[in-house]
């Protein structure tokens, strides 16, 4: 999968010189290996990624690696030895949690019936889980520019802008123009937004979804509602009111 540069932070931190691989040999840190991990070098493989969700989904993908590192109680050459810049971090986080909406996605459509039992269990379950913090910001597109290009019958073109990630807990979102579309294969975002897509169609359909959201607003919704608390039951609560706000903001007012 290949994601453009422009979606993703810098990747000016680069490996340290002489870092090697958990065999022991130069490498190129998450590249293809020819031996198993050794069991302290899986440990700390997960102690790190644990510790990238939780930092980048509290702090947005701008935080450093010494961060990542902090929390994973770990050095930093260890951070760097598997993910040699922040970049292949990033995308190794983002592929992991769009994979993981994708399937709460699934899993909604073949459980639900109803199209808006369906698509507020795929809400509800995502927010629930956090992932929203860890979208890709390419697939949050939101908005139309007011100079959006027309399509033949009048409509404007969906522009892409996008929030820019928190670079601290509890920073506003800033909208900043961005490609129209993620390429197909950028991190499963493809996948993601078909499937969000049929939950969106189902509903729309049905009658019970507003006609002018979109996948987009959608997607959007997860992120928002997914506040970054101090106190775990203050989180799960606070996400839970926000969405049935959000989620009434959605529904068509006929349904």
């Amino acid at each position: 999968m290949h994601i453009q540069d422009s979606h993703w932070p810098s990747a000016s931190a680069v490996a340290p010189a002489g870092a090697v691989n958990a065999a022991g040999e130069p490498g190129r840190g998450d590249g293809p290996r020819t031996a198993p991990l050794r069991v302290d070098a899986q440990r700390n493989l997960e102690h790190v990624l644990r510790a990238a969700r939780e930092v980048f989904g509290e702090l947005g993908y701008g935080a450093p690696m010494e961060d990542v590192a902090r929390r994973a109680r770990v050095g930093v050459g260890t951070v760097y030895r598997r993910f040699p810049s922040k970049e292949v971090l990033v995308r190794r986080i983002a592929e992991e949690e769009t994979s993981r909406l994708t399937d709460q996605a699934r899993s909604a459509l073949g459980q639900e019936d109803e199209p808006w039992s369906a698509l507020a269990r795929f809400l509800r379950t995502s927010v629930a889980s956090g992932a929203g913090r860890l979208l890709p910001p390419q697939v949050l597109k939101v908005g139309v520019p007011e100079d959006a290009p027309q399509k033949s019958d009048g409509a404007a073109v969906d522009e892409a802008r996008v929030p820019q990630q928190r670079t601290q807990p509890g920073g506003e979102l800033r909208l900043v123009e961005q490609r129209p579309t993620p390429e197909p294969d950028d991190s499963g975002a493809g996948t993601l937004l078909e499937v969000v897509g049929q939950l969106v169609e189902r509903a729309r359909a049905a009658g019970e979804l507003r006609g002018d959201v979109t996948v987009s607003d959608v997607l959007l919704v997860i992120a928002t509602a997914a506040p970054s608390l101090p106190d775990a039951a203050q989180q799960a609560a606070a996400s839970a009111r926000l969405l049935d706000i959000l989620l009434e903001g959605l529904r068509s007012r006929q349904a």
